[in-house]
């Protein structure tokens, strides 16, 4: 541990102007604070945040972060609050800490929620201040560096994924990745000790076997770089477990099928020297096509500049290398941190464009389940690069679509989206992008993002954005629905029901405003009875707890099938069906014909009278077909729907019995009496025996 003049003097070779008061007074802040508290490994609890404060100086960063480090940990485990902070050490230190402090209050939640909570107070004091992520990815390295004194299993395993889920991939994005490697084998060790222990075992294999091998092939690419006049400094070394196994599991081969498990860095005087570098390589050794990235032209998002190649050497070996100055190569390892000016007082960007997209997505979750899915999604790397046509460079994962791509140009983009050409050619909006392409987003001024793009987007931004909007124009249509049943609860109080009585119910009910009320009404979540008493206290004393037959019709037109309402599989109802909706809480209404035998099961739900409004038209009926088993009429049976403009959404044999086969179909119609067209033509045919609605 540390000694406090040792930290001090750290601080000082990097920045003479630092505070040592300030330093001194954080140090035994928190050595007093957290007095005779010890760790899972018997150590002082101080020592801890002691060690995090010494990674902070190894990235030289301001005093701020060197006291933040330090007492990071006092708000959430001694009697010290972010006011005593602030009085102590500054508004400034004050608010890095209670960035980097979870909140206590959450500590009884489920683990999901509490994780979650966690991650969305620390993403919105990394968007003020990204000093907080370095500070919190700083305590969890510690924290994974010791996690083996911890005894409990099962809470190593839930904090090791932790890291591997959210503070690694942090760590890559911000482009620290010394920070990312160590993270990944620590927590690779704890979630797979098996395969953590093979790997580790054939390596120190391979290391014994190889006979100097990694130091005579850096030295032969030194010596090829030398004759061409380049000077160079060249490093081999192995890949670590995690990386050898992720390539194992992410390819299906064995230790022995990686076949790159050397790599070797290649750092330059100039840029220039990079690419002459490169070219002497691919000269000497031949190169493996696809395997070359140049991220020096274009960086990653996080930054990271460097050529990679990969090269065929002697005996039909992989080597990857990668090519960079120096310059690069020490922002490449410390990313971020080492852009942060300590002296300067300039601010890097921390609002960079992925971390805006984290913000937005938990402005946009809805819950805890939501919120770490998103995010996982957003900060996971593997990307590819796609292009407005104006030019401008986005990247996105991998197997991102059009639609991906709309919502990271902007959220108002994705939202409008209706259609897309990559490279010119128009394509489906599930089409996958590849590196490189050229996006042109085609926007419709009433459009709105569907339900059934969840299916296909992969960014977290996309789908937190996708589920919002379907959230909100779900509530506004159930809102509407309630509204009319309201319509019908208020016709039965013996009062003249007026916006002052709405208002009264409203606050006697707990509600804020009047759509609340009426989405309550729509989904179920409150009884009539409630309603009524709430307008009219006392009036339903004598009234018999009897099932609400609804006295009005409701118009479902203007709804949305899969947000306001649900059509039944059971009967598959079509406008021109006599319909009605079955209403439970917390459910969609479940629109069924009226003759529907499901219904039968649905008498601890409210029914609801429908109606399918005047211009409601086109739903999937589904219709039984038995036809003569011959070369032909199956094609027959799909020209006949074709003839009368009906399209056939999917078809399944259900019987074969020779020579009949019998299938059941599910036609998209525009209303009952074109369905019964569609099936007097199938009946009128000489290659169907039966044809009848399901």
């Amino acid at each position: 541990m540390l000694r406090q003049y040792e930290l001090v003097e750290r601080v000082k070779e990097y920045d003479p102007d630092a505070d040592e008061a300030m330093l001194n007074r954080a140090y035994v802040y928190t050595v007093q604070k957290h007095g005779t508290q010890t760790r899972a490994s018997g150590d002082p609890y101080f020592s801890h945040p002691v060690e995090v404060a010494g990674l902070m100086t190894d990235l030289k960063l301001d005093q701020e972060t060197i006291a933040t480090a330090l007492l990071h940990d006092t708000v959430e485990d001694t009697l010290a609050t972010i006011e005593d902070i602030e009085a102590n050490f500054g508004p400034d230190v004050a608010r890095l800490v209670d960035g980097v402090t979870k909140l206590s209050k959450i500590e009884q939640m489920p683990e999901n929620e509490r994780a979650a909570e966690n991650l969305r107070k620390f993403l919105l004091a990394m968007s003020e201040d990204i000093r907080v992520l370095l500070v919190k990815l700083g305590d969890r390295l510690h924290n994974m560096r010791t996690l083996h004194f911890i005894k409990k299993p099962e809470k190593r395993q839930r904090i090791a994924r932790e890291t591997m889920d959210i503070y690694a991939p942090l760590a890559e994005r911000v482009g620290m990745y010394e920070y990312m490697r160590e993270m990944q084998l620590l927590a690779f060790e704890q979630l797979e000790p098996e395969a953590y222990n093979l790997i580790t075992k054939r390596l120190e294999q391979l290391r014994a076997q190889d006979g100097g091998q990694v130091d005579a092939i850096a030295l032969a690419i030194k010596q090829a770089l030398a004759e061409a006049g380049l000077q160079v400094e060249v490093s081999g070394r192995e890949k670590h477990p995690f990386s050898i196994w992720r390539k194992m599991a992410e390819r299906h081969v064995s230790f022995e099928q990686v076949t790159d498990i050397m790599a070797f860095r290649v750092i330059t005087e100039s840029e220039a020297d990079c690419y002459a570098a490169l070219g002497v390589l691919h000269t000497t050794w031949q190169f493996l096509p696809g395997k070359f990235k140049d991220y020096i032209s274009t960086p990653k998002t996080n930054g990271y500049r460097s050529l990679h190649t990969s090269l065929m050497y002697e005996n039909s070996m992989r080597v990857e290398v990668q090519i960079r100055t120096r310059e690069m190569h020490r922002l490449n390892e410390f990313g971020l941190a080492a852009h942060w000016a300590y002296k300067q007082g300039n601010r890097p960007d921390g609002q960079v464009g992925w971390l805006r997209d984290l913000i937005e997505i938990v402005d946009h979750s809805q819950d805890a389940e939501e919120l770490l899915e998103h995010t996982r999604m957003a900060i996971y790397q593997d990307r590819i690069f796609a292009f407005t046509p104006k030019g401008a460079l986005f990247q996105l994962p991998k197997g991102a679509t059009p639609v991906d791509f709309a919502f990271a140009v902007h959220t108002d983009l994705g939202a409008l989206t209706v259609g897309a050409r990559i490279n010119g050619r128009h394509v489906p909006l599930r089409t996958p992008l590849a590196n490189g392409d050229v996006v042109e987003i085609i926007k419709g001024k009433d459009a709105e993002p569907q339900l059934s793009w969840l299916g296909f987007v992969v960014t977290g931004k996309a789908r937190a954005s996708i589920r919002r909007a379907v959230r909100l124009r779900e509530r506004a249509e159930v809102a509407g629905m309630g509204r009319k049943l309201f319509d019908d609860i208020a016709s039965r109080v013996p009062a003249r029901i007026g916006k002052k009585a709405i208002g009264r119910a409203i606050d006697r009910l707990g509600m804020s405003e009047e759509d609340d009320l009426y989405y309550a009404i729509g989904a179920a979540k409150i009884e009539d009875r409630e309603v009524m008493e709430a307008l009219v206290p006392g009036c339903t004393e004598g009234i018999e707890e009897t099932p609400d037959w609804s006295k009005k019709t409701l118009s479902i037109r203007g709804l949305t099938p899969g947000v306001g309402y649900t059509l039944a599989e059971c009967c598959h109802p079509i406008p021109g069906d006599r319909i009605v909706g079955t209403r439970r809480s917390g459910e969609k209404i479940e629109v069924h014909t009226i003759d529907c035998h499901a219904l039968a099961s649905g008498l601890d739900a409210d029914w609801v009278d429908l109606s399918w409004g005047k211009r409601a038209a086109g739903a999937v009926a589904r219709v039984r077909v038995t036809i003569y088993d011959r070369p032909g009429t199956l094609a027959e049976m799909a020209g006949i729907c074709a003839q009368n403009m009906c399209n056939v959404k999917s078809l399944a044999e259900t019987q074969l019995d020779h020579p009949f086969t019998t299938y059941e179909i599910d036609l998209e119609v525009q209303d009952l009496n074109h369905l019964n067209r569609v099936v007097s033509a199938l009946r009128a045919s000489d290659a169907v025996a039966q044809a009848e609605r399901v």
